[in-house]
């Protein structure tokens, strides 16, 4: 027999407290689709209605439209005044704010990227590496008006990018095997001979010091990457230079290649690391 201060049918107690686990279940929930809601916002679609967040996610309109309520009201997304869609919103770097400015590596490649921009007149960024995404954390843009920018909180997850190379270089071999088989790197027409031909690619990268997109991901668009080491020796981030390829000539993107080495081989000393250069070694 129950009384009223004992686990009731509805699986709470007298003081409201859940008792089968239920709640935190469905709390998690919650959090999972309103963070899978922040993610549809991209760096080339910055601006969503909440049908086409919806359609992204898999939620119902109204799950969306209550989200992003909430965001609202939290200063997360802002609604843009003449199309009534919505982007993301500055409360968010409250947010961001305090990681990013204890991001040793984003601290110390700061003045790095800066001298790089000066240096080469292309845009030159840092990245991230998060499971299997290469994030941008730091950028300082060209001073040419046709330019190629990689926003903070980008993120790439193509195979052929060349931050993307820079990380999976330094991966065992079944681990790369398994992020491409899944399709959490993507790679168009993936088969096993394409996979065998990337496998030695990354090798080809890493003994050089630095990876090549040249227009492989995008027709226009040129990218290439080096490797930042910490003290211990382990890959932490990335040097990338993005750049029209229309300015890119073979012979430029080898002083390119070269000079975002060297730019990451800097950040690789200041965080007490051993500079890279060319030919390494194995992986």
């Amino acid at each position: 027999m129950t009384t009223p201060d004992s686990n009731d049918t509805n699986g709470t107690d007298s003081n409201g407290n859940d008792t089968n686990g239920k709640g935190d279940t469905k709390g998690a929930s919650v959090i999972v689709n309103a963070i899978a809601v922040l993610r549809s916002f991209t760096a080339d679609d910055p601006l969503l209605g909440v049908t086409e967040i919806a359609n992204r996610v898999g939620l119902h309109k109204s799950t969306v439209s209550r989200i992003l309520a909430t965001f609202e009201q939290e200063n997360l997304v802002e609604r843009d005044a003449d199309t009534r869609r919505f982007r993301l919103g500055l409360g968010l770097i409250a947010v961001a704010g305090p990681l990013l400015a204890e991001l040793e590596e984003r601290r110390v490649a700061y003045p790095v990227l800066r001298e790089l921009t000066e240096l080469t007149g292309e845009t030159s960024a840092l990245m991230m590496w998060e499971g299997n995404e290469s994030i941008c954390v730091e950028q300082i843009a060209s001073r040419h008006q046709i330019k190629h920018t990689a926003p903070l909180g980008a993120r790439y997850n193509d195979a052929l990018s060349s931050s993307v190379q820079v990380f999976l270089a330094t991966q065992p071999e079944e681990r790369v095997r398994s992020l491409l088989r899944s399709g959490a790197i993507t790679y168009t027409g993936l088969d096993e001979a394409s996979l065998e031909d990337y496998l030695l690619r990354l090798k080809d990268d890493f003994s050089r010091g630095w990876a090549i997109n040249y227009g492989e991901s995008s027709m226009d668009e040129v990218g290439v990457a080096a490797p930042v080491y910490d003290h211990r020796g382990d890959v932490v981030a990335a040097v990338l230079i993005p750049a029209p390829r229309f300015r890119v000539s073979k012979e430029r993107l080898q002083i390119l290649g070269e000079s975002c080495m060297a730019a990451a081989d800097k950040v690789t000393a200041r965080l007490g690391g051993k500079a890279s250069g060319a030919g390494r070694g194995g992986r």
